[in-house]
């Protein structure tokens, strides 16, 4: 039998769900409420972590202390500079800098917010926050010093770790003293010159060299042999003139790189045997800005560094074959040829990027290690970087034994042609590399307006590895 049917099964089921528009809405409130409170942690967060940076800013912080590798003093925001002896800092001001804001591209211009004695929970501390550096201010100063009246830029660094050990330009400012007027200051006062494109003078064939090896082969480039009267005319009549007027005769790779002979350099950019494409290739790998091509500028723990640039259109030209000489619109920065430098030393054709900052201690106290900042690509192969390394170690032997004394080092000089500010002159060059175990350095030597009978940059060098031998067991 059927079963009957009653009233409640004629009544229709009601719906109680939230109409569509309201489940909507709520999923909406619930992601605006959560995107609220992700903003509001992440506020947070900025605050807590970014308030030095923040604070350093605006000046309503005191700074901490930057040491060298040994605990000396180079930069103090604690306390008075004109507290510590007399030239304490007359070597690193445009190197290290301070917190006025004058020096931007210093150590302490592009690390403000490191050290900035500021905790979010506590405000403000003094005497906590510290950076240690791998700079050797020992060095540092004996290097200032023989510099004497002469003005320049030397850079050194450890080519087995990157560690920067040296950096001294003069004219240099002397933070302690201050330097309210700054307009009667010397020229580049403010500026570390080891950061900055200079003319390369004859140091530049070791890239040209570099060129000639990655396309040539070794083998192929130690045989070639050019002549040299004192003057080579080019293929298109115009002369390139050796420093010595009567000439070195025929000569090798070798000879002609430890004579820096330019009529063999540009007879050798324009072989048909080299492509100019071949030079611009390796230049390029090497960092080169080449035809105003985009080349990555370089940084040492913030300090900015432009790239090395030049103009090479035709390797019959003189204008191409003078930059491959280091002269015309050829500039390389003191820190560049020292970063290839590294990459010969080591045999790799690779180099450790130097860094300056070894470690940090923030406001509560915590130290921090910071490590080497890597390595380079590569500018040239390890077979070009052992093939130069003898070169240049050939060229220290013949050349250079006596002046740098006991060091095994492998070294390029350099005259730099210059004309600034209606005014011409030279400058003197040295960059190399020392081999020996207690003393793994490469550097850049430059004393501007070099004058016959004064400092010579193997008697600098020499005073730098004197100040450098042992570094590894400094502490």
């Amino acid at each position: 039998m059927a079963k009957q049917k009653t009233d409640s099964d004629y009544t229709p089921q009601l719906d109680v769900s939230a109409p569509r528009s309201m489940r909507v809405a709520g999923r909406v409130t619930s992601l605006l409420l959560a995107a609220f409170l992700i903003g509001l942690f992440y506020l947070a967060y900025v605050l807590v972590s970014h308030s030095p940076f923040y604070m350093s800013k605006s000046g309503a912080t005191g700074y901490g202390t930057v040491y060298d590798r040994t605990g000396d003093v180079l930069f103090d925001g604690t306390k008075p500079l004109s507290s510590y002896p007399a030239g304490q800092f007359a070597d690193v001001g445009n190197l290290i800098g301070d917190a006025s804001g004058q020096m931007a591209n210093t150590l302490v211009g592009r690390n403000l917010s490191r050290l900035a004695n500021y905790n979010f929970l506590y405000g403000k501390e003094q005497g906590q926050v510290s950076l240690h550096t791998t700079l050797s201010h020992k060095a540092n100063k004996a290097v200032y010093w023989k510099l004497g009246k002469k003005n320049g830029t030397v850079i050194a660094c450890n080519w087995k770790t990157g560690e920067l050990l040296c950096c001294v330009s003069k004219p240099c400012v002397d933070i302690a003293k201050g330097y309210d007027n700054i307009d009667a200051l010397p020229e580049n006062s403010l500026l570390c010159k080891a950061f900055y494109p200079t003319v390369p003078g004859s140091t530049q064939k070791v890239s040209t060299l570099a060129a000639a090896y990655e396309k040539l082969g070794v083998s192929a480039v130690n045989q070639m042999q050019f002549s040299c009267t004192g003057t080579w005319i080019n293929a298109k009549g115009q002369a390139i003139k050796c420093h010595e007027a009567k000439g070195h005769g025929t000569q090798t790779l070798t000879q002609a790189f430890r004579n820096s002979c330019n009529p063999f350099f540009a007879q050798l950019v324009q072989s048909a045997k080299l492509p100019l494409s071949a030079v611009i290739e390796t230049y390029t790998r090497m960092g080169y800005s080449v035809n105003g091509a985009k080349a990555d500028s370089m940084s040492l723990d913030g300090i900015t560094i432009a790239p090395a640039s030049t103009t090479l259109t035709d390797a019959k030209d003189f204008d191409t074959q003078w930059g491959c000489l280091g002269q015309g619109t050829t500039l390389v920065s003191p820190y560049q040829l020292m970063l290839w430098e590294c990459a010969i030393a080591n045999g790799t054709g690779t180099a450790q990027k130097p860094y300056l900052i070894s470690s940090r201690t923030d406001v509560d106290g915590k130290y921090s290690p910071v490590h080497s900042a890597g390595k380079t690509d590569g500018f040239f192969s390890a077979e070009t970087a052992k093939a130069i390394q003898a070169v240049m170690t050939e060229n220290a032997r013949t050349q250079y034994s006596y002046s740098l004394g006991k060091y095994t080092c492998g070294v390029k000089s350099g005259t730099a042609q210059v004309e600034q500010n209606g005014k011409a002159y030279e400058n003197s060059l040295l960059a190399g590399f020392c081999l020996d175990e207690k003393c793994p350095v490469a550097f850049c030597v430059v004393i501007e307006e070099r004058v016959n009978g004064e400092l010579t940059t193997a008697q600098l060098t020499k005073t730098l590895l004197d100040a450098l031998s042992g570094i590894n067991s400094q502490k």
